[in-house]
């Protein structure tokens, strides 16, 4: 845990570094360990090989002794027909050469008569089974003695008719000086290349690893300037690596998104503004409704038709109402151009999205959010959506009595042909029969506060888009509503 620990810790470049270097070594090593392998496979071949080419040669010369010799060809007689000859042979050869009979009594060897024990030791009788039961009659014991692999093969001798007459044995002693000498040149040679090129990749492994990872440091040290609040600039490079230049396309998408967010923020920043200053124009036209009203009040019970002063005190009471008149028409016609409809602003946005962005905003934890695709791309005013999805949201939290138990508010949002279809069902008191058609009119509500203009503003804008906003109820189980809206292509 902590080697892992510790090799995140470090940076990409030295990760880079150290594999390369790694993978070097582990390339040599395979390499040593491969070489080793086959030395010591071609040494094994070699032997095997060499052991049955002596052997064909000295059977096809005791072949030619049992053919040319004057003794009966019997077991019994090999002796005295191999009596000098097997020396012969031996010297010729070079190698050792043991007769035995056919149940593993030693006849005849090579060896110098002082050498041999006075009862030499026959062969064991799994070998003589062996023998036997093999089809080309042969066998070859193997066996270490004193870390020297000794071979010793054996099969039989047969007359002319194919008849045994005995086994033929040769002790044949592996020697791999040569093959051991010539591993140990080659392991240095190789020890010597791979050790320059151990050099070289350190050198090359520095500077890939710093070529590769300096695309990606300015791209991080861009990352770290990248700011909401000021410009941002996009990263004018172009490497050499297909991912590498992936990742600086999507920063740069990143930076224009960026700058369309701040510009939207700085937007939604001045319309919040503008809000606080529309209630401050709201209270400017109640200050003036006040003095108005007691002006009215104080005419109506001080007139006195016969007063001297009446046409003065009537030009004072008139002159006061049209200087506030005048006040709550200035701050009205200032309202009024504050209040109208904002121009539509089409942009490509995603559907679900959005949608779901403006769910956000509601603390019921009882709203829930489906969508059979995570995109449904279209192009219109993100500002307007969000006011669709929004007051029909409102709505149906409203529509769902504060004492009732079980709350629901389910949002779906699925493509329907070329339409996206946006539902929003609620399972609350429903709408009465007799107020169904009259849901859309300008300043119709069921509800205690509000104007009654939500609904009939989002079917404008709905309409605007060439769209359709339909609604399902049931008194006392709840409503849903529909608004389907055109997939403006992109």
């Amino acid at each position: 845990m902590a080697k892992g620990f510790k090799m995140s810790m470090l940076s990409l470049r030295i990760r880079i570094f150290l594999s390369m270097i790694v993978l070097i070594l582990i390339a040599s090593l395979l390499m040593a360990s491969i070489s080793i392998i086959q030395f010591k496979n071609e040494a094994k071949e070699y032997h095997q090989e060499r052991l049955e080419r002596k052997e064909t040669a000295i059977k096809e010369h005791i072949n030619y002794v049992l053919s040319t010799t004057t003794y009966p060809l019997t077991s019994n007689n090999l002796p005295f027909i191999f009596k000098d000859k097997i020396h012969e042979l031996a010297q010729i050869h070079n190698l050792e050469i043991n007769i035995y009979s056919l149940n593993g009594k030693l006849l005849k060897s090579s060896k110098a008569s002082f050498s041999i024990d006075s009862v030499s030791p026959p062969i064991p009788k799994y070998i003589l089974k062996l023998v036997q039961s093999s089809i080309e009659k042969r066998y070859v014991d193997i066996k270490n003695i004193d870390g020297v692999k000794n071979r010793s093969a054996y099969s039989q001798i047969k007359d002319e008719k194919f008849k045994p007459l005995g086994i033929l044995n040769l002790p044949y002693v592996e020697d791999d000086g040569f093959y051991d000498k010539e591993l140990q040149s080659f392991l240095i040679r190789l020890g010597q290349v791979y050790s320059f090129m151990l050099v070289i990749a350190f050198a090359l492994a520095y500077f890939l690893s710093t070529y590769i990872t300096q695309s990606l440091k300015t791209i991080s040290d861009k990352l770290s300037e990248t700011s909401l609040t000021q410009k941002n600039e996009k990263i004018v490079l172009e490497a050499n690596s297909k991912e590498i230049n992936l990742l600086i396309k999507a920063y740069n998408i990143m930076v224009d998104e960026l700058e369309q967010s701040a510009t939207k923020l700085a937007q939604s920043e001045r319309e919040e503004a503008w809000r606080e200053m529309a209630k401050q124009v709201a209270h400017e036209i109640k200050n003036p409704l006040t003095p108005m009203r007691l002006t009215v009040q104080s005419f109506q019970r001080k007139f006195d038709a016969n007063d001297l002063e009446l046409k003065q005190k009537l030009k004072d009471y008139s002159e006061t109402l049209i200087q506030q008149i005048d006040t709550m028409s200035s701050v009205a016609s200032a309202f009024s151009n504050f209040a109208s409809m904002p121009a539509q602003q089409n942009e490509t946005l995603n559907v679900v999205e959005v949608v779901e962005l403006a769910l956000d905003i509601f603390n019921e934890d009882y709203i829930v959010f489906e969508s059979q695709e995570k995109e449904i791309i279209s192009k219109m005013d993100r500002t307007q959506l969000i006011r669709i999805i929004t007051n029909l949201a409102k709505n149906a939290i409203q529509a769902i009595p504060q004492e009732q138990k079980e709350k629901k508010i389910l949002v779906t949002v699925k493509r329907v042909v070329n339409d996206v279809q946006i539902s929003v069902k609620d399972n609350g008191i429903g709408i009465e029969e007799y107020n169904i058609d009259r849901i859309f009119e300008p300043k119709f509500t069921t509800k205690n506060s509000g104007m009654g203009l939500g609904l009939g503003i989002i079917k404008n804008i709905i309409e605007n888009y060439k769209g359709t906003i339909t609604f399902e109820t049931q008194y006392g189980k709840g409503t849903t509503f529909t608004v389907s809206l055109p997939i403006i292509n992109t």
